[in-house]
């Protein structure tokens, strides 16, 4: 019988995300309504950062599990985010549609991760808030056209309802080396049980 794994059967791909943007855009909102399907009004801010796993299925008959490190926004944490975001192989970078700033400051993450980061790495940009729309301050125009620029997927969600929140996991999930990462799962599969065999001496004794 071959040990190679059809390609039927479920196949299980798992990447590195970090989340950055600035402090109270809801980061961590977006996070747990999509690991947990859950919204706190009161959630505190993140210290450091927190790290979460989630899975999502594809259509291909294949399950993405994210590692998410979820970073903290104040200025005073921002010298921890390289050690976040280095071998990175995706990032959700958030603003708030209410607080023009914000944008401004998912841009400056957005210009570091493409300078330090990966070369290959996965970058969605994703307006909160969208519960707020008579609060709106950024326009969806003006951030569709900077992303377009930029080339990173773009989404506008919504924390408190979950508008969006999963189809966002879910782009950057289908935009990611999925084949690549599960081949190479496969093959250290292959490595460790050819290593579990015992092995065998073919030369006989000349006892």
């Amino acid at each position: 019988m071959s040990d190679t794994v059809s390609t039927s059967s479920p196949r299980l791909a798992q990447f590195k995300l970090v989340l950055l943007g600035e402090s109270a855009v809801g980061k961590s909102s977006i996070v747990h309504r999509f690991v947990k399907d859950s919204f706190d009004d009161l959630r505190e801010s993140t210290i450091g950062a927190a790290f979460l796993t989630q899975t999502i299925a594809l259509d291909n008959n294949v399950t993405v599990k994210f590692e998410i490190w979820d970073t903290a926004g104040q200025e005073r944490y921002k010298s921890l985010a390289p050690m976040y975001y280095r071998n990175a192989n995706c990032a959700l970078v958030v603003y708030d549609i209410t607080q023009p700033t914000s944008l401004d400051r998912a841009k400056s993450w957005i210009k570091e991760l493409q300078r330090q980061a990966s070369p290959d790495i996965v970058i969605a940009l994703a307006g909160n808030k969208l519960d707020l729309e008579s609060e709106r301050s950024i326009s969806t125009e003006e951030a569709q056209i900077y992303a377009n620029e930029e080339k990173l997927l773009f989404f506008e969600v919504s924390a408190k309802t979950g508008e969006n929140v999963k189809d966002t996991f879910k782009a950057i999930a289908e935009k990611l080396p999925i084949e690549e990462k599960v081949s190479q799962s496969q093959r250290r599969r292959q490595r460790n049980i050819d290593l579990s065999r015992p092995s065998t001496n073919e030369q006989g004794c000349s006892c």
